[in-house]
């Protein structure tokens, strides 16, 4: 359904919001993606001003990052790369431009990407990805204008497109928990006594001791002996991606 491959993890964003989110746009604007994806990034997001009826029209949305350099962990812990995914909110009637009515000049500009609608009762909000940043930090969205003469519902006017584009590994998975993609508290203040692999104990004054679980590939930055206060960094913040939206006329 999908371009790419789709991880096990919070790396496959689109589906996450597929599956638990039949309006991926809140009433406030936010989309859904926000919400496990909690940095925010900037996009870029380029399309023509006016258009003409039955024609199709590019629309360019970039998601920039040093994907070359950057790295995240992954479920497992280990580094690795990271993959770009976004999603477009058009008018009813606006669709994915059908693949036999693509110029060959599109085509190349894809490079392969391939675009879905994001569900049966949404044919005009379309997804792609997760696939890998340092290909496609610049998607190319195809869209197939409406014709007024057949559709009544679409006349000459002014129209609002809603856009969102991300890099890298959630923070939050659906069902609530942190994704190992998050920095690490302290949850008390006191004294760091043990330090067993990724959990780090902390002894408060009155002598009862408190433990925090780090996800795997977390990179622990205390020391037993160190004093901490509550809510102070334990970790690095391995996070280098985030999700951000725009909207366009």
């Amino acid at each position: 359904l999908l371009a790419g491959s789709l991880p096990d993890d919070a790396g496959a964003y689109p589906i996450f919001a597929q599956q638990n989110y039949k309006d991926p746009r809140e009433a406030t604007g936010k989309l859904a993606c926000a919400n496990c994806h909690l940095a925010s990034k900037q996009i870029d997001v380029r399309l023509p001003h006016e258009v003409l009826p039955d024609t199709i029209f590019k629309t360019y949305i970039d998601i920039p990052c040093k994907y070359e350099k950057r790295k995240q962990p992954l479920a497992s812990g280990e580094k690795g790369a990271l993959n770009v995914g976004a999603i477009a909110v058009m008018p009813e009637g606006w669709k994915l431009a059908p693949k036999d009515r693509l110029p060959k000049p599109i085509k190349k500009e894809m490079k392969g990407l391939a675009w879905a609608p994001y569900s049966k009762e949404h044919p005009e909000i379309v997804v792609a990805g997760p696939v890998p940043g340092s290909k496609y930090s610049r998607m190319t969205l195809p869209v197939l204008v409406p014709d007024p003469s057949k559709d009544t519902n679409n006349p000459f006017g002014k129209y609002s497109f809603f856009y969102g584009g991300n890099r890298g590994r959630g923070q939050v998975y659906p069902e609530g928990n942190n994704s190992n993609n998050n920095q690490y508290f302290a949850n008390a203040a006191g004294t760091v006594t043990a330090i067993d692999g990724l959990k780090v104990t902390i002894q408060k004054k009155d002598g009862s001791t408190s433990v925090v679980e780090c996800g795997a590939g977390a990179d622990v930055v205390v020391e037993v002996g160190e004093v901490v206060k509550n809510g102070e960094p334990i970790t690095t913040n391995p996070n280098v991606g985030g999700f951000g939206q725009e909207e366009k006329e």
